[in-house]
């Protein structure tokens, strides 16, 4: 799976991932579930790590990417290893607010900004938008939705998302 991507496509093509707020620790196991409330990825806690490490997981149990957060370096960061290539997901030095650099192997860089601490912030890639997250789509309390503008890009955005969870809930 490469790691860059077509153009936006329609907002029919999009897909909704629901995902449990603040429940992303060492050791925790829990399903990202589609819109409709169907198993689509699990995110595998590894308890036995020196460092914070989560496995995302398809329906039959592949590994579709490994997110682990490096602990030595200068600001928080945590590497995405995906089968396109990785990307790294780093807190930006610029402004008041948090802001996140994706630095994505073999494809576009991403940029991440909004309010992240409720769960409401976009993803962009070349200025366009490839993901929304957001608490208002369900109304599921402790959860938030994750929608997805292009189905090829969600294992990067679901891992992207659950690193920054990760980083801004600790």
């Amino acid at each position: 799976m490469a790691l860059r991507r077509r153009a936006r496509r329609d907002e029919s093509d999009a897909i909704r991932f629901q995902l449990q707020e603040r429940l992303i620790s060492i050791g925790d196991d829990y399903w990202i579930e589609d819109d409709r409330g169907r198993r689509a990825y699990k995110v595998d806690g590894k308890a036995v790590r020196v460092r914070d490490t989560w496995l995302l997981e398809d329906l039959g149990g592949r590994e579709v990417a490994k997110i682990r957060e490096r602990k030595l370096s200068v600001r928080d960061a945590i590497k995405i290893e995906l089968a396109g290539g990785d990307a790294m997901v780093k807190k930006a030095l610029v402004g008041v607010r948090d802001r996140f650099h994706v630095e994505v192997d073999h494809g576009d860089d991403l940029k991440v900004h909004g309010n992240f601490v409720d769960h409401e912030y976009e993803i962009e890639r070349s200025g366009t938008t490839i993901a929304t997250v957001s608490k208002r789509w369900f109304r599921v309390r402790d959860s938030y939705g994750v929608e997805v503008h292009d189905v090829e890009d969600a294992p990067l955005v679901l891992a992207v998302t659950v690193a920054i969870d990760a980083m801004t809930h600790d």
